[in-house]
This record gives C-alpha cells, sequence and structure tokens, in this order.
C-alpha cells in the first residue's frame, strides 16, 4: 500500500457553542450534523447529533450539566413502571454485550438500528433513539450519560446489549456497563477514526474482563476516500494489538447505522447490521456460566414500583437466586441485611430463577429504596464480607496506555471503581518504595473510605481527573 498521510482534523471540544439551534422542526436556522451522513465541516464542529424519532429529524443542543438521575429510574420512570408482563424464555443461551466507543461516533443509533433490523427478522422489538436515550436530560443533549439496556435475538442466541456513555464525564457508567459484558461491539466513525474514548474504552474493557470486541466502522456513507478507511482500520488493529487483543482477528464491520435505521438500501445499510450480527454470534464465545457457587449480584441501580416494592438490578456474579429466597444485602450501609427475593424479572418479563449472566431485576422485601445504593452487593447469607482495608498488586498504567505522566507517593487519594461501586481510596506503597512510576508492578495497601464487599481474586480499577491510573487484583482482604 503507498504512503498515506492522513489530513489533520480541528480538535474536539467537549463544550460546544450556546448558539447551535436545538430543533429543526421548531421554525428556527436548521444546521446539518455529521451524524446527518451530509454534514458540511462547520456544522460537524457544531458537534450536533442527529436522534430519528418517528421519521421526524430532531437537532438537539449539548448543553453540558451534571446529571442526577440513577440508570434504570432514567430509563423507565418509576410512576409508569410496571414489574414484568410475561414470563422470559431461556430456549437460547444469553448473552450480554454493548456498544462502546467516543461520543457521537453512533453507539445509540446503532443499537436503535440492530433492533430495527432483527424486528424485520422477528427476533426483537424496535426500539429507536428516543426510545434508548430515555432521560430528559439526554434528549436534550443528545448523548448517552447512563447505560440503557435493550433486548433482541438471533438464531442461535438471546442478547442483553447494553449501550454504554461515550463521554468522558461519564466514564463511571460506561465502567459500570462494561462490567457486565460478555464481549463488545467497538463503534469507530469511520471518518473521524480512534477517538480519545476509543482508546480509553478499549483499555477499560481489556481491564474489566470483557474477552473480545467486534468492530463496527460507522459513518461510511460520509468517508470519500476509502485509502483514509484502511488507515483507520490499521491504526485501530495495531490499537487492538496494544491492548492485549487480537488485531488480526478481530472482526472489521463497514456501515451507516443511520442508513440502516432508516432502511436505505445499500450495502452501508441494513445488510452491514445483517453482517455485524453474523460476526458477533461467530467471534464472540458464548461464556462458561459458575452457576455451581454461591450468588451473588453487585447493584447497578435501585427503583420504587408502586404498591409493588424495591426492585434492584443488575448482573447475577455468580451462582442461582429463586423467589422466596432469604439473602443478605452488604456493602457501605456496615452490618449486612436480611432481605427476602418477592420477584424476578428481566427485560420486563418474570423468571422463575435467576442465574449467573442474567442482567435481572430482584424484587426484595425488607428494604426500602433510600436503602439500597449502587456498589452493594446482594449475596447468599454468610457468603460475603465487607472490608475497608485490603492489599493488591497494582499495575500502574503508562501515558500511552492513557495513564498518568508523572509517578504517584504513599498516600496517594484516587477513586477506586469496584464492581458498579466508587469510592475515594488512600493507597499506601511499601516502605522501600519511594514512588510508583508509570509501567511500575507494585504490591500497595488500600484505605477506603468506606466497607466494600471484597474478595482476592477481585479486579478494581483506579482513576482521577478523568484518566485511568492504574489496574489492581485484591490479593488480601482485612
Amino acid at each position: 500500500m503507498k504512503h498515506l498521510v492522513r489530513p489533520s482534523r480541528p480538535a474536539t471540544s467537549y463544550f460546544p457553542r450556546r448558539d447551535a439551534c436545538v430543533c429543526s422542526t421548531s421554525g428556527r436556522r436548521q444546521v446539518c450534523s455529521a451524524a446527518s451522513g451530509g454534514a458540511s465541516s462547520s456544522s460537524r464542529r457544531s458537534r450536533l447529533v442527529v436522534a430519528e424519532k418517528h421519521s421526524s429529524t430532531i437537532l438537539v443542543e449539548k448543553n453540558f450539566h451534571q446529571h442526577q438521575q440513577s440508570s434504570w429510574a432514567g430509563i423507565v420512570p418509576a410512576r409508569r413502571r410496571a414489574f414484568a408482563t410475561g414470563a422470559y424464555n431461556r430456549e437460547k443461551p444469553h448473552v450480554n454485550i454493548g456498544t462502546i466507543g467516543h461520543v457521537d461516533h453512533g453507539k445509540t443509533t446503532l443499537t436503535a438500528a440492530i433492533t430495527k433490523v432483527l424486528a424485520n427478522q422477528g427476533g426483537a422489538e424496535f426500539r429507536d433513539y428516543a426510545q434508548i436515550d430515555r432521560a430528559p436530560e439526554e434528549q436534550k443533549r443528545g448523548i448517552t450519560i447512563n447505560q440503557s439496556h435493550v433486548e433482541y435475538s438471533t438464531a442461535s442466541r438471546h442478547y442483553g446489549h447494553v449501550d454504554c456513555p461515550g463521554h468522558a464525564d461519564y466514564v463511571k457508567n460506561m465502567i459500570t456497563g462494561a462490567a457486565q459484558m460478555d464481549g463488545a461491539i467497538l463503534v469507530v466513525s469511520a471518518y473521524d477514526g480512534p477517538m480519545p474514548q476509543t482508546r480509553e474504552h478499549i483499555l477499560l474493557s481489556k481491564q474489566i474482563g470483557v474477552p473480545r470486541l467486534v468492530v463496527f466502522l460507522n459513518k461510511m456513507d460520509m468517508v470519500e476516500d476509502l485509502e483514509l478507511v484502511e488507515l483507520v482500520e490499521l491504526e485501530l488493529r495495531e490499537m487492538l494489538d496494544f491492548h492485549g487483543f487480537s488485531g488480526e482477528e478481530t472482526p472489521f464491520v463497514k456501515g451507516s447505522a443511520l442508513k440502516a435505521l432508516k432502511g436505505e438500501a445499500g450495502e452501508y445499510g441494513p445488510d452491514s447490521i445483517t453482517k455485524l450480527i453474523d460476526a458477533v454470534d461467530n467471534y464472540l464465545p458464548t461464556p462458561e456460566r459458575p452457576t455451581d457457587k454461591p450468588f451473588l449480584m453487585s447493584v447497578e441501580s435501585v427503583l420504587r414500583i408502586p404498591t409493588k416494592g424495591t426492585v434492584a438490578t443488575g448482573k447475577i456474579e455468580t451462582g442461582q437466586v429463586k423467589v422466596g429466597e432469604k439473602l443478605e444485602l452488604t456493602g457501605s450501609s456496615g452490618k449486612p441485611r436480611s432481605v427476602e427475593v418477592t420477584g424476578l424479572e428481566m427485560f420486563h418479563k418474570t423468571l422463575d430463577s435467576g442465574m449467573a449472566g442474567d442482567q435481572c431485576g430482584i424484587m426484595l422485601k425488607g428494604v426500602k429504596k433510600d436503602e439500597i445504593a449502587r456498589g452493594q452487593v446482594i449475596a447468599k447469607p454468610g457468603h460475603c464480607k465487607t472490608f475497608s482495608k485490603f492489599d493488591a498488586d497494582l499495575y500502574v498504567l503508562k501515558t500511552d496506555e492513557g495513564g498518568r505522566k508523572k509517578p504517584f507517593f504513599s498516600r496517594y487519594r484516587p477513586q477506586a471503581f469496584i464492581r458498579t461501586g466508587t469510592c475515594t481510596v488512600d493507597v499506601h506503597l511499601p516502605d522501600n518504595v519511594e514512588m510508583a512510576m508509570p509501567g511500575d508492578r507494585v504490591k500497595v495497601r488500600c484505605d477506603l473510605e468506606k466497607p466494600f464487599a471484597l474478595e482476592e481474586g477481585l479486579r478494581f480499577a483506579l482513576r482521577e481527573g478523568g484518566i485511568t491510573v492504574a489496574s489492581g487484583i485484591v490479593t488480601k482482604c482485612g
């Protein structure tokens, strides 16, 4: 291949102009977006997102401010939420996957396109863009803040799909989503190429334990020079190799999620989604589920259903659970609390029993909504203990891996991400180690601000100032 020089791109601003137009149907001036498939360079820099809602195009201004809603409550308002409407069918193996990647590269649009293509084949219920990003703040800003969940089926599997946020301010929510995945679809704009959160999401996926990725090169309809796409693919394969994935074996699928969502014919339309699903079926492994171990589920979100009770959602890590069982709620609240399972559901369908790998909701008796929080653990009585101190083997990321440029010293205080929870931690180095340099592997002593349910072998990440500083494995609790 002849030598290619990639043209420079304008720097991405995460804080767009305040004068961006908000809606093409409001009678105000219209601005095309990069996601529309035919944007000018000036409109691309405005960083607007096109949302498809009942075939009318809405341009949404990204007005950045803090979001306060919990993830499931943001998806389905509690006042309208019923617990379950049917029975879940376990005829096919269940696999948890999701979309990851940089903000505005088309993760939510791709999620909607997958449900539309599979709905035409009888394997899903179509969920459009607005139904996936349902929280008012997400619709207002045109970005995904909390992870959203949809389901669909292929000929061989049933999938639970997590649409993870790509914006740098919401990496905590992305980590929660990725921690539930058995594999992931990395969405990269072929027009823009790899961006900061592309690299970070690949890194975090490897640290959390996602075994394999499938890459979807989106927005192919916007690319005029296909040789640049080849350059993007080479760059991504090198990036995958660098972070421990197989760049050579990883499938790459080229397409346009927006064209597929609109049902436009051509190789980048619905056919590309079919190729993507085939790659996911064939390349992502069906995981072995540890159903013989004691039950454990880390709480992702909590909601209250009127007249029913408190529901905790999350992915069951190990074991099985049935309605009527007594469990323990452990975590930052201190002493374990006894709770009773009064209902189980997955994707609004009732379960006879929940098992490892299920992304489900558990209705609990004996606890109020404000008495349970994200990051706590529901487990078999006596199985989980909480600790505020632990020893760990730590790997400090190098700068080119997304880590710090400078070393850190004892009593360093980053944020620890443990399962679905996070808190501040004091990191203590051994007496004979003055500092931890990027690239070092060190044994450390960690003091958490609040107790967490811990066990030996548990993986965690340390983050500070929007970057992942280190990844670690718990070696001793207490």
